[in-house]
């Protein structure tokens, strides 16, 4: 394995690479192609929690699928508020920590209510199974999230 800053036969492709790499997952994320990026990554991890959590409930411990989507969503979101913080965006809009955390969860409270209302459409009212409908859901509300988050609370 090369060590940085040597070169190889490769060297500046393996230079453009390290920087490409840098700038996506360790640079600040002033720009907005790194910022959909990450945070396509990051919900991606918010969803596998949220996703996992949704099954566990309803077929684990047996949960009517609309109250284990609610608390699912909520895992997820947790999930995507600390990665947002650290890693997708790369700045605050607010100084304030309570007021950006008292806005990021009003948002995650439309954010819900979206899922919520996505879920017993596609499931209750076109008889999807539920788990087809958290998918169609997340596309969804993962469109208003981000759009919300980056012109509300983040830059």
């Amino acid at each position: 394995m090369q060590r940085a800053g040597k070169r190889n036969r490769h060297g500046k492709i393996d230079d453009a690479m390290e920087a490409i790499v840098y700038k996506l997952f360790r640079d600040t994320a002033e720009d907005i192609h790194v910022q959909v990026l990450r945070y396509v990554l990051a919900g991606t991890a918010a969803y596998i929690v949220d996703y996992a959590v949704l099954i566990f409930y309803v077929e684990f411990l047996k949960i009517h699928y609309l109250p284990a989507a609610a608390a699912a969503f909520l895992f997820g979101a947790a999930i995507s508020y600390v990665l947002s913080i650290f890693w997708v965006f790369g700045g605050r809009r607010l100084k304030s920590v309570f007021l950006e955390a008292s806005l990021f969860f009003s948002l995650v409270i439309v954010g819900l209510s979206l899922n919520h209302f996505c879920m017993w459409f596609f499931t209750g009212h076109l008889g999807n199974h539920y788990l087809l409908s958290k998918a169609l859901s997340t596309v969804i509300v993962s469109a208003v999230n981000f759009s919300s988050r980056k012109y509300i609370l983040f830059r």
